[in-house]
């Protein structure tokens, strides 16, 4: 509960009795009324019927709740008037349905974007239409959480908009533009916080989950800006920090990075970011009850790090000069190839065994490479050993062989190859039986990796198109499958963005 406020709700001041200035406060809890402090003092005028205000004041909350404004919308009814001022709108962020987004988000999604702290959460909420940096945080939060597949509208919905398709969609739009009409309120800009950075991030996850990728780069942009300012690029600015703040910002400067090469290598898009802070570890904020779900993220992480300007651009360009014709002939032939090979070699899609593969030839082609001195004639042979690999890779990439021989693209494949590997082992089964999961991708390389384990490099062209292809999508912010623990029956077909941006 807040601490105590010398001025009385907007509620208990409509109605003329005495408030005890707590959020909320208890007359306001009594009269199932929601408890705001948006309302600027005015003059006292003559007293009336508490009861017809009561009422008065229901009706008003009623009529601009989220479900009313969602089954208006829905229904093709009048657009409510826009707010004559940029206040959050009484009654349509409800503490309930903060408290169901939240669950749901720290029980399914925290893994993949592990950046907020659901104790401060918790103690936000109850302050949330005092602080509009918290408030746009929670609008935000709650935006994107009712675009999850399983999702649903909290249960005191008066409109039954479970069984309404689109319904979802619908209230992640209205939660949006409540968030951008709100944050025109306040500079979000002179104070850059958590709030602020996740609600970016939030933004651009509604954003990407609707297919509008163009506003999506727009607030990812807007957040590696703000990171800039504030110097988050620098290892000296957590040292400022109390531990568990520092932890969530670390973790959100990852989480831009990786974000933002997904772009870079999907959409050739330019990077901001830059490998130049320590990873997250499991122990930085020893008060996280969650930070074993870490594991996946510092995996996910490690992958894209090789992706700084240079190499980016480098990929780009080979990947360019891929004929897609050729990828086709190449599957083809890959298909044909792990039949005969699958009768002969019981290993060939065991994935430890290529693992371990992979694991060698990026110690050999890095270590190889570097320990090839003059000075030392023990080491000239795994260096001419590592060079006369590559060579006999670099010749399946038609017209570009030397260039990728200095460029160090191949052992960067390589090791790209293995992480990825590493994640897709620890991810959930699809269970979409129309559509390709992670165990699906991760069988598609480890085919690829096994025939390259047995001397056949002509298909690591196609392994640097499958690395592309996936790449991406490992950094969608969508669920991809209804949570486990939520029934089939209350699932939305409508609402099933689970694929979303994955094309």
């Amino acid at each position: 509960m807040t601490q105590a406020v010398k001025r009385a709700c907007d509620a208990c001041h409509r109605r003329k009795v005495k408030c005890d200035g707590i959020n909320p406060c208890r007359n306001c809890s009594s009269a199932q009324l929601s408890c705001t402090y948006n309302a600027i003092p005015q003059k006292k005028g003559p007293k009336g019927s508490r009861a017809k205000v009561i009422s008065e004041l229901r009706e008003t909350q009623r009529q601009t709740s989220l479900a009313a404004k969602i089954h208006g919308r829905i229904n093709g009814g009048p657009n409510a008037p826009p707010a004559s001022n940029l206040a959050p709108t009484p009654g349509m962020l409800t503490s309930e349905l903060v408290k169901e987004c939240s669950q749901f988000f720290f029980d399914h999604m925290n893994a993949q974007a592990p950046i907020l702290d659901r104790r401060q959460i918790e103690q936000q909420i109850l302050y949330m239409e005092q602080n509009r940096d918290a408030y746009c945080l929670m609008a935000s939060m709650c935006a994107f959480v009712m675009l999850q597949p399983g999702m649903t509208i909290p249960s005191s919905d008066p409109y039954n908009l479970d069984v309404i398709p689109g319904a979802n969609i619908v209230s992640c739009q209205l939660l949006l533009e409540e968030t951008l009409r709100v944050r025109k309120g306040y500079e979000y800009l002179e104070q850059i916080t958590i709030n602020s950075l996740a609600t970016n991030f939030f933004l651009f996850g509604c954003y990407y989950g609707q297919e509008m990728h163009e506003k999506a780069w727009y607030y990812l942009r807007e957040a590696t800006t703000m990171i800039q300012m504030v110097g988050m690029n620098k290892e000296e600015y957590y040292m400022q920090l109390d531990v568990a703040e520092a932890a969530r910002m670390r973790r959100i400067y990852w989480l831009f990075f990786v974000i933002e090469r997904s772009y870079a290598i999907q959409r050739q898009r330019p990077l901001t970011l830059q490998a130049t802070i320590n990873l997250p570890t499991l122990g930085d904020d020893p008060t996280d009850p969650l930070a074993h779900q870490l594991n996946g993220f510092i995996l996910l992480v490690n992958l894209f790090r090789p992706f700084d300007d240079a190499f980016t651009s480098m990929w780009n360009k080979a990947r360019s000069h891929l004929p897609s014709q050729s990828i086709v002939s190449l599957q083809k032939l890959l298909n044909d190839t792990v039949q005969r090979a699958l009768c002969q070699d019981p290993s060939w899609n065991d994935v430890h065994t290529n693992q371990q593969w992979l694991k060698n030839m990026v110690w050999q082609l890095s270590n190889g490479v570097v320990a090839g001195g003059e000075d030392s004639i023990s080491y000239q042979f795994p260096g001419t050993m590592s060079r006369e690999l590559l060579l006999k890779m670099a010749s399946h990439f038609p017209g570009q062989g030397m260039e990728l021989l200095t460029s160090g693209l191949l052992e960067k494949l390589i090791e790209c190859a293995y992480s990825m590997t590493e994640y897709l082992a620890m991810q959930p089964a699809s269970r979409d039986p129309f559509a390709q999961g992670p165990h699906e991708h991760l069988a598609q390389i480890i085919n690829i990796v096994s025939a390259s384990r047995n001397g056949d490099y002509r298909f690591l062209p196609l392994l640097m198109s499958k690395v592309s292809e996936v790449l991406p999508r490992l950094v969608n912010p969508m669920l991809q499958n209804v949570p486990e623990t939520i029934a089939m029956a209350q699932v939305d077909i409508f609402d099933g963005f689970g694929n979303a941006g994955m094309a």
